[in-house]
């Protein structure tokens, strides 16, 4: 589903009784909440048909806005103890930069390696790619999107199963642009 058919659905949503978007202002102060409370590893809040926005402190995506209830209750977790004698573990150390480009899921749905069941998947590892050429679909509503590449080059990781629920950004492909 493209951004217009996804507005044009969120549009026609309003019109139904007792159904209220989400706008993008309540977005942003989940977002905000995620700033000021860095222990709330995640905010998800889902409406009708399952649709709604996921809010993710790493990574920060924000999965496709579709109208979701107007109240929902936000629960906060406390954040863990650190007393005498406790030990913090050490902080993260930030990824190795990759030449490698990324091919991510520009929506949330169902991963599909392949045009049918049984049919050679669209890519493997080991496989060239060149910009534009479908690389999986993306099923989203009963919905089949082919997923283009952004990228022209050599697939090193596949990243995500078969029939694997995604959400948007997930990283489907690694590709050498280089090789």
């Amino acid at each position: 589903m493209n951004p217009k058919e996804a507005q044009e659905l969120a549009r026609l949503l309003e019109k139904m009784p007792g159904i209220k978007p989400i706008e993008l202002k309540d977005v942003r102060k989940l977002a905000e909440l995620l700033n000021e409370f860095p222990h709330i590893g995640s905010i998800e809040v889902k409406g009708l048909f399952d649709t709604g926005i996921v809010v993710t402190r790493a990574g920060a995506s924000v999965a496709f806005a579709a109208p979701a209830p107007a109240a929902v209750p936000l629960a906060a977790a406390p954040a863990p103890a650190v007393g005498p004698g406790v030990a913090v573990p050490p902080a993260a150390t930030p990824p190795v930069a990759s030449t490698l480009k990324e091919i991510k899921s520009p929506m949330v749905g169902t991963f599909y390696k392949a045009p049918e069941p049984g049919a050679e998947p669209y890519v493997k590892v080991g496989s060239r790619v060149t910009a534009g050429q479908a690389v999986c679909i993306i099923e989203a509503m009963k919905i089949m999107n082919e997923i283009e590449s952004e990228v022209t080059g050599l697939v090193r990781e596949v990243l995500v199963d078969d029939t694997q629920p995604v959400e948007f950004g997930t990283v489907l492909f690694r590709v050498d642009p280089n090789a």
